[in-house]
């Protein structure tokens, strides 16, 4: 067992809480939870997804099927994982799906379903393996965002928009948990092809917005960013389970960094630029 049990408080194997875990990221992570001698509670939509590796694993595999956006089934989930395993070290929240559409084309039900998912899901799975953490005084929580979640591209606003109201919940949270030794870090993946934007709903195009989804997909051709191995993530979030001070965020992929310092410094020029607006707000004398 690689993990520090002064870390942890283990001394034999951590038990992990993983959503989303029969496709995409999480089948990788699932898998290599497993094979390093982890006890994992494996959350799908359909538990029956997951059979391959309650067999192959046996009693370590705890298959559970979950809808995420359902609070009172998270709950009942979290409670029959800590009792199978005494409860749970790690939680990852993966669940998630991909909204493509502008602003005005993604209709209110799916505006809705995205923050269900995408938000409240994981604020419903991380507040249920809260109180047992606390208690416990130790724990990680990692909750799987997007390079999207710190910077909005066209096409892509509700998605967007729910990474970053869950970036804002998790960075606080942070904050609030550091005294139980509890970590927080949001996973930031750039470019892995999972097929998570075809498996998910999609708005109807609105022929007004063509510019806009031209615009995303010229964007991601010139951005530098180069398709990752899905698999290799499983190296990474095994390492940072094992990291005695993970970092609040860190990039999944390469060439992310480029992107991230032209959008914050994009932001910090624009804020200085009208800072006389600012000053005008506060009732200061105008100096433009």
């Amino acid at each position: 067992m690689t993990i520090d049990s002064t870390d942890l408080g283990r001394n034999t194997m951590a038990t992990w809480f993983l959503t989303g875990a029969s496709r995409g990221l999480g089948a990788h992570w699932a898998e290599a939870i497993l094979d390093r001698g982890d006890n994992l509670a494996a959350a799908a939509r359909d538990a029956e997804t997951l059979k391959p590796l309650t067999d192959r694993y046996g009693d370590r595999m705890l298959a559970l099927e979950l809808d995420v956006t359902d609070r009172a089934a998270v709950d009942a989930a979290v409670d029959t994982a800590e009792q199978r395993f005494d409860g749970i070290d790690l939680l990852v929240n993966n669940a998630g799906h991909m909204l493509v559409g502008a602003v005005e084309e993604v209709s209110a039900e799916q505006a809705r379903a995205q923050m269900d998912v995408n938000y409240f899901g994981a604020l419903w799975t991380t507040r249920a393996v809260l109180p047992g953490m606390r208690r416990r005084r130790r724990g990680r929580i990692m909750q799987v965002s997007s390079l999207g979640g710190l910077v909005a591209y066209p096409a892509l606003g509700i998605y967007q928009a729910s990474k970053w109201a869950l970036e804002a919940m998790s960075q606080a949270l942070a904050a609030e948990v550091a005294a139980y030794d509890i970590h927080v870090t949001l996973i930031e993946p750039i470019m892995f092809p999972t097929g998570l934007a075809a498996a998910s709903p999609q708005a109807t195009p609105d022929p007004a917005y063509t510019h806009a989804r031209e615009a995303l997909y010229a964007g991601a051709a010139s951005s530098g960013f180069v398709p990752g191995d899905p698999a290799a993530t499983a190296h990474a979030i095994l390492a940072l389970a094992d990291t005695p001070n993970p970092p609040l965020r860190v990039l999944f992929g390469t060439n992310g960094l480029d992107a991230l310092r032209t959008e914050y410094s994009g932001r910090l020029a624009g804020l200085e630029e009208w800072d006389y607006i600012s000053h005008l707000a506060q009732g200061d004398p105008v100096r433009k």
